[in-house]
């Protein structure tokens, strides 16, 4: 881990597990039926469970593989955010709020992308992917317990709708539309239309 990458972490300390998952359930409360908040909530679950993919693969093959899917998920996540949601935070009065999403965001894509010069079996890649993991997890948790719940209140209606429909162009657009976690238990996601139906 870099020297910078220390400084920042010292200044932003991750939150607990518990305080995480309050703030999920509370973001969860506010979520519509497949809007763009629960696919927001929707996505970061994926995105943990793909850095849990990276770290647990033991196989070269399998680890590269992971970290791919992850980078792939993460930048459709972000991407997505970046294009619709960010914009309606600065025109809704939270400038602040967006312009810290974006940097974190940065942060997150550029030292993702140093993975691919690092041995993906060796210590150094283990501690940068704990580092990373870490600053997304805290990026999460910001926008979970305040930054998208304010902007859900203040939205009116219809730009709710519209959100949700640029919020999915967007991340479809880099990702792909075959991209479609399960729900997850409590959260108010429907299945993407055509898809299988869960048992």
């Amino acid at each position: 881990m870099s020297m910078l990458d220390k400084v920042v972490a010292a200044v932003t300390p991750p939150q607990s597990a518990q305080k995480r998952a309050a703030a999920r359930q509370k973001a969860r409360a506010m979520a519509g039926q497949n809007d763009w908040l629960a696919l927001v909530l929707q996505q970061h679950e994926q995105i943990e469970g793909a850095f849990a993919a990276v770290q647990a693969a033991r196989e070269l093959h399998t680890r590269v593989l992971a970290q791919k899917e992850l980078a792939v998920l993460l930048t459709g996540h972000s991407n997505a955010e970046e294009s619709v949601i960010y914009p309606a935070m600065v025109h809704f009065g939270h400038k602040a709020h967006a312009m810290t999403g974006y940097t974190e965001q940065a942060g997150a894509k550029a030292n993702l992308g140093e993975l691919d010069y690092l041995d993906p079996m060796s210590q150094e890649y283990l501690d940068k992917l704990e580092h990373v993991r870490g600053a997304v997890l805290h990026h999460m948790y910001e926008e979970e317990s305040e930054r998208f719940l304010d902007l859900k209140q203040e939205l009116p209606a219809a730009d709710q709708e519209r959100l949700t429909q640029r919020f999915k162009e967007e991340f479809d657009r880099y990702a792909g539309a075959d991209r479609v976690a399960a729900p997850v238990p409590g959260a108010h996601v429907r299945p993407a239309p055509g898809a299988a139906p869960s048992h």
